[in-house]
């Protein structure tokens, strides 16, 4: 018996390419609702990634890297402002190919390291400058704020009586010169001898009289000094003042560099510049023995004589506070507690790291020591020895004592926001 065979039924052509098109929509519309929003948002991000990067290589800036710190130089009458990795104020200059000629001065000094957000470079531009030492002109180029300095960079040596002025040109065409003009008026040098002691020693001093006044030498009824007081000083005069009857003996001594500070808003708080460098003098004082014996039971101080002056020593000290906030970050504060710490530390010391209790106005330069009693420092940590706990620079490092104020916010009120409600509610902490 034959089997019955069923057979599909035939569709027709035009049916069958609608049921196609019908799968492949739904192959679409399977995807969840959510897939084609995101798409599209996906791409418009990569456009701005796009469109953004053309934006910053076009017009030269660069994206502040995390580890970078950002750095202002003033150089050529305009102000750049770059992030750097760059670890001294050298290193940066050479990397953005900042040129020094001869003369070109730099505050802070290339082997400054750079450790702070608006950390300042100042770079100072050399003029022509003539030194005129006697009969000699020398032209050089200097950017020096001091006649020494420029006298020194034209090699010139300078000693400590010698007077150093500078002075603008006024006769451009009889002193061949422009700009100013430094000028080294010479001490004498002569050798005095006090009491036996010999002592070679430069000075302004005209006449003999007038170097006796110079150096505060007292003279007894019985001393006596040759050449005669009204005797002019030329090079290598020889003086003496003798005493008879009594035994004399000289102590030489050191003079310390008297230092002079001058406070630079320009540059960053921490950073320092020498404009002039100093020099130890040296003086020499004559005792009269008392004896008793030939034993020396007594000592009375006859004279003290300077025979080499000091040169102070000039420095400029940055006082711009606006880079230390920046050092947060280095003291490993959260970025999310930097307005918390920022009012406290503002309202404890106004961001400065040497500011003791009850100082008010500007932030003072570092004294050398720290008081032993009421608060010190960013946080006005009292007694400011207990920041030596977060390390040994703690006197003067702001970083440093970052970690110490985080440290204190952290372990007595739990976080620093904590810290702040308390300082709100009771205007300390």
């Amino acid at each position: 018996m034959r089997k019955k065979v069923s057979r599909v039924p035939k569709l027709p052509v035009k049916r069958i390419k609608l049921r196609n098109k019908r799968v492949a929509r739904s192959k679409l519309t399977g995807w969840h609702p959510a897939v084609i929003p995101l798409f599209t948002f996906a791409v418009l991000l990569a456009l701005t990634g796009i469109i953004a990067a053309f934006i910053i290589v076009s017009s030269g800036d660069k994206p502040h890297p995390l580890d970078a710190h950002v750095v202002i130089i003033s150089h050529d009458k305009s102000q750049q402002v770059v992030p750097s990795r760059d670890r001294t104020v050298g290193e940066l200059l050479k990397h953005l190919d900042i040129d020094l000629g001869e003369g070109d001065r730099v505050e802070p000094a290339l082997s400054a390291p750079i450790k702070q957000d608006d950390f300042r470079i100042n770079i100072y531009r050399a003029v022509p400058v003539q030194v005129v030492d006697g009969v000699s002109k020398t032209t050089t180029f200097s950017a020096a704020t001091t006649a020494r300095t420029v006298a020194a960079q034209a090699h010139t040596t300078v000693y400590p009586e010698d007077t150093v002025s500078v002075a603008p040109v006024e006769d451009f065409i009889k002193s061949g010169a422009i700009g100013e003009q430094v000028t080294i008026n010479r001490a004498t040098p002569v050798n005095l001898n006090l009491y036996g002691t010999p002592l070679a020693l430069r000075t302004q001093a005209k006449t003999v009289a007038d170097l006796i006044a110079q150096q505060h030498i007292k003279l007894a009824t019985s001393d006596q000094i040759t050449p005669a007081p009204t005797t002019p000083l030329t090079p290598e005069t020889q003086v003496f003042v003798t005493r008879n009857g009594v035994k004399v003996e000289s102590v030489s001594e050191n003079i310390p560099t008297p230092i002079q500070q001058i406070q630079d808003p320009t540059l960053a708080y921490g950073t320092s510049a020498i404009r002039q460098q100093g020099s130890p003098g040296q003086k020499v004082t004559t005792y009269q023995d008392t004896l008793r014996n030939n034993v020396v039971v007594g000592r009375t101080v006859l004279q003290t004589v300077v025979t080499q002056q000091p040169v102070t020593q000039i420095e400029v000290v940055g006082t711009s506070l606006s880079g230390i906030k920046g050092d947060m970050a280095l003291a490993g504060i959260a970025a999310s507690d930097y307005t918390y710490a920022d009012y406290i530390i503002s309202h404890e010391s106004g961001w400065c790291p040497t500011k003791a209790q009850g100082e008010y106005g500007g932030c003072p330069v570092y004294s050398g020591s720290v008081p032993s009693y009421g608060g010190y420092g960013l946080c006005q940590s009292t007694p400011g020895s207990k920041m030596a706990s977060a390390g040994g620079d703690w006197a003067t490092n702001p970083v440093t004592q970052l970690r110490w104020c985080s440290g204190y916010a952290i372990g007595r009120y739990g976080s620093w926001a904590a810290a702040y409600n308390h300082w709100v509610a009771n205007h300390n902490w």
